[in-house]
């Protein structure tokens, strides 16, 4: 006889209208518009208000508050936002305004219009100007395109000297060291000096190693500092000023903070997704039809619908919540810009908003603000605590020891840099207590050189 073991177990279990209710909350501002397109191709019962009617709630308060805000602020991101009537579904939105830019690969097209070459080669060319990359450079293998198109590589490689010959200049380079090439040949009488140091000190040249290329090619320093600055002028990425074909997806905000003068008002971006509503003639004929089958089909299909209205009420409810504790603890941010932020935890929040951490975290996910400083990921606002005020106690963020280290930094002797000893001496000094290694690695995520790097001869 085998013996029975009685064990007691905890189980959580989580319905579907739970799940929904979660990703729903997870969902930012457009995932949620293209959620609710997709239930209207689902759900003949859910129907999408094209034209809401304007109301004192509705989105013109928003549309008003929106443009007052922008006029408040920096001139330039009021191009994010015109105020279109013709386009009521549109004007709402924030462009990517490179869209009606001109490309790289067009302008180099046109540039070919005059030229005379046979049927084959201009596809050879329309390929390699498709190929370049963001920066303009062409980083393929030619032997692959000599393959694909059946032609010695040397024909391909001559093709790519003709591209190298249009503007802008330094297009079409392999890499940097002949995009700089491609640059300086295209001046009169251009110096041997920078030509010399370009091919063979470049990477001596970008650690600031001065005396050491002059000794090298017995050669003043002065000579090497005016070939430097002939170099500085060049354009190393000869693409960047063009459209780019592959746009980024530009970013809808899911709130707005903005600033009263006293205070700040925020604002939930819900006209960003449709209105929708219960269809009327399959709501009378639910309570209407004999049909079981039917009225159970369209009871199931309505409160769906209504489940929706909840979980999306229940998304701005919560967002509302999250964004008011987080723009209080954040104040100084929002008041006086980057470099201003406070430490804040997930569990932070969690404990001010009496929700678990996972709620939070899920509110945060894939969502954006914009304020008068620019737009940012919500998550950014989650920062921990890097070093403590030795006198004070007051937690120090990550990025507010980097603000201080660029002060230190840019008030230096340039002719006698700081080592990073020295730097976390004086961080010591303005009470910060940071090991040297941490000043090291502050200093590579700012991308400021060593104090070789960093002087100036």
């Amino acid at each position: 006889m085998t013996g029975m073991n009685l064990e007691l177990s905890q189980k959580q279990t989580i319905s579907q209208k739970m799940i929904q209710s979660m990703n729903i909350l997870q969902m930012s501002a457009v995932e949620l518009e293209q959620h609710i397109e997709n239930m209207a191709l689902e759900n003949p019962v859910l129907e999408i208000q094209e034209n809401p009617p304007a109301s004192a709630d509705d989105s013109d308060i928003y549309r008003q508050r929106k443009l007052e805000w922008l006029e408040s602020t920096d001139s330039q991101n009021r191009v994010y936002y015109r105020d279109d009537s013709s386009d009521e579904r549109e004007q709402d939105q924030w462009r990517d305004t490179r869209d009606s830019g001109e490309s790289l690969s067009d302008y180099l097209l046109s540039q070919l219009v005059l030229h005379q070459y046979m049927p084959e080669e201009y596809k050879i060319i329309e390929h390699l100007i498709y190929s370049l990359d963001s920066k303009g450079y062409f980083t393929d293998d030619p032997k692959e395109t000599a393959r694909l198109f059946h032609v010695p590589e040397h024909t391909v490689l001559h093709l790519l000297g003709e591209i190298q010959e249009l503007d802008p200049a330094g297009v079409g380079a392999r890499d940097l060291q002949e995009c700089l090439v491609k640059q300086l040949h295209r001046k009169e009488n251009y110096s041997k000096i920078t030509e010399t140091i370009i091919l063979f000190y470049l990477d001596e040249l970008a650690k600031n190693h001065i005396p050491a290329i002059a000794e090298k090619m017995g050669i003043t320093i002065d000579e090497v500092l005016a070939a430097c600055e002939e170099i500085r002028s060049f354009n190393p990425k000869p693409g960047n000023s063009f459209s780019d074909r592959e746009h980024l997806q530009y970013i809808t905000p899911d709130a707005l903070v903005i600033s009263t003068g006293e205070g700040f008002d925020i604002l939930i971006n819900e006209y960003q997704y449709p209105r929708f509503t219960i269809n009327t003639f399959y709501e009378d004929m639910a309570k209407t039809t004999d049909d079981k089958e039917a009225k159970a089909y369209l009871n199931d299909k309505i409160r769906q619908i209504k489940t929706l209205s909840t979980d999306i009420a229940l998304r701005v409810s919560t967002l509302s919540k999250v964004m008011n504790i987080l723009v209080k603890k954040q104040y100084s941010f929002f008041k006086e810009g980057p470099g201003h932020k406070s430490p804040l935890s997930l569990r932070d929040i969690a404990d001010a908003a009496e929700l678990h951490e996972s709620t939070i975290s899920r509110t945060l996910n894939s969502k954006y603000l914009q304020c008068s400083w620019g737009v940012f990921p919500l998550n950014y606002f989650l920062t921990q605590t890097a070093a403590v005020s030795g006198t004070s106690g007051e937690a120090q963020t990550q990025e507010q020891i980097c603000q201080k280290m660029k002060e230190i930094i840019d008030g230096e002797d340039k002719k006698k840099p700081l080592s990073d000893e020295a730097i976390r001496k004086a961080l010591e000094e303005a009470d910060i207590h940071i090991s040297r290694r941490t000043v090291n690695k502050y200093r590579g995520i700012l991308g400021i050189p060593d104090k070789t790097g960093r002087k100036v001869y």
